[in-house]
């Protein structure tokens, strides 16, 4: 008896630390790419192709049409987030920034992905990408963050 008590009172030490606020959602992963013309960020499904693509995309600006951010994330609340991208490039010798924010919702225990777009005027007087940060919110509270190394 002594030992079910024991259990019980360790699951619920687990259940309630996991819902604590800086739990409540996660950034996972983040995969900036630049889109082409067409909007696509590969011509084929293959993570080689993929890369190598992007690549040429770096290397030639003027195939570029803008970026996109797929964001990889989790959260155990109902309540709509809200991601935010920051972003630092260059554009001419001089530095830039531009923010973006999309509003998400998802309850559940996995993960799932979004594509956060980053087109038009604002990315062509942008310029080239050199750092990204990421964060989840939920209203003024910061849940989680992933950033690049230069950021």
């Amino acid at each position: 008896m002594r030992l079910l008590s024991l259990v019980c009172a360790a699951v619920l030490v687990a259940v309630t630390a996991s819902a604590a606020p800086s739990q409540l959602g996660r950034v996972i992963k983040v995969l900036p790419h630049y889109l082409d013309k067409s909007g696509q960020h590969t011509i084929h499904p293959s993570l080689y192709a993929r890369d190598a693509y992007q690549a040429d995309l770096r290397k030639h600006p003027e195939k570029q049409s803008g970026l996109q951010f797929d964001v990889q994330w989790t959260a155990l609340t109902s309540r709509p987030l809200k991601l935010r991208i920051e972003m630092r490039g260059a554009q001419d010798k001089k530095t830039t920034s531009a923010t973006v924010e999309q509003e998400v919702k998802y309850r559940g225990f996995f993960h799932k992905w979004v594509k956060v777009p980053f087109t038009g005027d604002d990315f062509k007087k942008f310029g080239q990408l050199s750092a990204w940060r990421v964060t989840l919110w939920d209203g003024d509270q910061l849940l989680s963050e992933q950033k690049s190394f230069l950021w």
